[in-house]
């Protein structure tokens, strides 16, 4: 398809990720203020979102803990900054398998399987305006971690999103996840026109390079609203692959942890480079009420809780 450029452009920052991180800098939030306070200062430096993720305090080993999702997310909604609320709901299908010839002797500190409802505990309590769906499964890296997301788990769990009133932020490692995402659409478990993020370069999902990145956004359906990310130091330049393509952009110490060789980054950082990046290829970077009108989201009052 011929290049549109997206001259209106939304920018995500995804704050502290699963990854760890957390002893590679010193600069990746751990606590619920910390990651908070960090969101707060990616929104005031041009992030129109932040994705988040929680974190043990003490270790910084990524965690599904209710209590510190709802310590961020009343922290962000009672800043002094707008910004749409996007929190992960892809823990709860990590499998990490046994030897080769043992598989199923899974290991434990590895592994945590949780049912639909569990998965999506903090997303109840919570009201985020965006929440993730990993749409597909996927080994990931070398070892034996597969990130599971069966077709009946994503089709549950799309299911309560909508119910909900979170728009599901669709994460497509490749070219099949979309493919189910729009599958999807199709049995009317996630809303038309969906929302997508385009996760590049990740092992061993799709590869960064340029052409697979635009076999990805050829295979985004019409009238779709996407993003895109890359990681390392391969995240500035897909800042301006994503904008040129026509899509949104995401940026953050979840996928790069350097403003450059050596230099340890911080979000707000990286958000004031990607939004430079941005303007001088002409394009303008808008903000939170344009986000909310352009995906139909709608903003919850500080301490907002599920019914």
């Amino acid at each position: 398809m011929p290049l549109k450029m997206n001259r209106n452009v939304f920018l995500t920052c995804a704050v502290t990720g699963a990854g760890a991180t957390q002893d590679r800098s010193r600069l990746v939030p751990r606590s619920p203020k910390e990651i908070a306070d960090s969101a707060i200062a990616a929104a005031k430096a041009g992030a129109a979102v932040v994705h988040c993720h929680v974190r043990d305090p003490e270790t910084g080993v990524p965690v599904r803990n209710v209590e510190y999702y709802r310590e961020v997310t009343d922290r962000i909604r009672s800043a002094d900054v707008d910004v749409v609320l996007n929190l992960t709901a892809g823990l709860g299908g990590d499998m990490t398998f046994g030897p080769v010839e043992d598989p199923l002797a899974l290991d434990q500190a590895g592994t945590d399987m949780a049912g639909a409802t569990e998965r999506l505990a903090h997303i109840r309590e919570c009201l985020p305006e965006i929440c993730t769906l990993d749409c597909g499964s996927m080994n990931f890296g070398d070892g034996d971690y597969v990130m599971t997301n069966t077709p009946s788990m994503l089709r549950a769990t799309g299911r309560m999103m909508t119910e909900l009133g979170v728009k599901p932020e669709i994460e497509a490692f490749d070219t099949g996840h979309l493919w189910f995402a729009e599958q999807l659409v199709q049995e009317g478990v996630l809303e038309d026109p969906a929302l997508v993020q385009l996760c590049m370069g990740i092992p061993w999902g799709a590869p960064n390079d340029l052409n697979t990145f635009m076999a990805m956004v050829n295979n985004v359906p019409a009238g779709w609203t996407w993003s895109a990310f890359s990681l390392g130091r391969d995240q500035m330049p897909y800042v301006a692959a994503a904008a040129l393509a026509g899509g949104n952009v995401r940026v953050g110490l979840e996928d790069n942890l350097w403003l450059e060789k050596g230099v340890l980054a911080t979000n707000a950082q990286l958000v004031e480079r990607a939004v430079t990046a941005l303007e001088t290829l002409g394009a303008s970077v808008i903000g939170p009420a344009e986000v909310r009108a352009k995906l139909g989201l709608v903003k919850q009052a500080p301490g907002s809780r599920s019914a």
